[in-house]
């Protein structure tokens, strides 16, 4: 009678926390060419980014000066579709601003 329900009384029960890894990480990068004006690469900062004017501008120059320029660090589905959304813009605005990505 005094047994029921008190089975593995005084064990001890331990939870064993399931390690998540973190989905690594991608840099998404504009390159500079000759015929990508400035304004659009702002803009493609500010609409696809969402990188305030200063921002924009601080990373389209850094795209000037240096070659290339850091847009964002995204998880990889997020970073590969705004390498398509800036391809796709360029394109349709007739520019060759080409966009890729890199593991961060």
């Amino acid at each position: 009678m005094g047994g029921a329900g008190r089975e593995g009384e005084g064990a001890v029960v331990t939870e064993k926390k399931q390690q998540t890894k973190h989905p690594s990480m991608y840099k998404v990068l504009l390159h500079n060419d000759d015929y990508t004006t400035m304004d659009f690469v702002v803009m493609v900062l500010e609409k696809v980014f969402h990188k305030n004017v200063a921002e924009a501008n601080r990373i389209m120059l850094n795209v000037h000066e240096q070659g290339v320029g850091v847009a964002g660090i995204y998880s990889r589905d997020v970073a590969e579709t705004k390498v398509i959304l800036v391809h796709d813009l360029a394109r349709k605005n007739e520019y060759p601003l080409k966009c890729s990505l890199e593991k961060a």
